[in-house]
């Protein structure tokens, strides 16, 4: 039976966390890379359906071509982080379905054929996104994940072989630098935004 985690799992995970606007002078290893997924593609999505599809910019070419996507500030943002990566969502992920879903292989033609196909593609691909960031603190590292870029730009730039794929989000990937980072916004208590029935 699964445990409680401790308060100091639960603070680099949740209340202590961070999203991060700036980087120390750290490298990731690509070995963190790889621990990364091999966290994240464990959280659950439909039918197993693992619609996100990652690239990870390292290079100071893909870096430089990614920030010259974004707003002005996020590109700064980019330029400086060690790894960015882009999360993106396979519009025809039915097509993996045989092999990922072998108990109902066919289902996969009942994604295809709905008409929130795409809806339903947007949602997992955005929960493989929070693993991401999820799996991100677990190992040690700091995320922060941002809007503010040309999706468009962003899929013809690094999803033109793939063009089923579309960009979701990015994200800073490294060693968060706390003098990058404000004062915690608000986060409201329980009865603010919940209800009970």
């Amino acid at each position: 039976m699964s445990q409680p985690l401790s308060d100091d799992a639960l603070d680099q995970l949740f209340r202590t966390a961070r999203s991060y606007n700036g980087y120390l002078d750290k490298p990731v290893a690509a070995g963190q890379l790889h621990a990364i997924w091999d966290l994240l593609k464990f959280g659950p999505t439909s039918a197993n359906m693992l619609p996100a599809r990652l690239i990870w910019c390292v290079s100071r070419d893909a870096r430089e071509k990614l920030a010259a996507t974004a707003t002005k500030a996020n590109a700064l943002k980019i330029q400086q982080a060690p790894v960015i990566v882009i999360i993106g969502t396979d519009m025809k992920f039915q097509d993996n379905i045989p092999w990922l879903f072998p108990p109902m292989p066919e289902i996969g033609e009942f994604f295809a054929g709905r008409p929130d196909h795409e809806v339903m593609a947007l949602r997992n691909s955005s929960l493989q996104g929070a693993y991401f960031i999820m799996a991100v603190r677990a190992l040690g590292l700091d995320a922060g994940p941002m809007s503010g870029f040309d999706n468009a730009a962003v899929d013809a730039e690094f999803f033109a072989d793939a063009p089923n794929v579309k960009s979701n989000f990015i994200s800073t990937l490294g060693y968060g630098d706390p003098s990058t980072i404000s004062e915690r916004l608000p986060r409201p208590d329980f009865d603010t935004f919940n209800t009970i029935v």
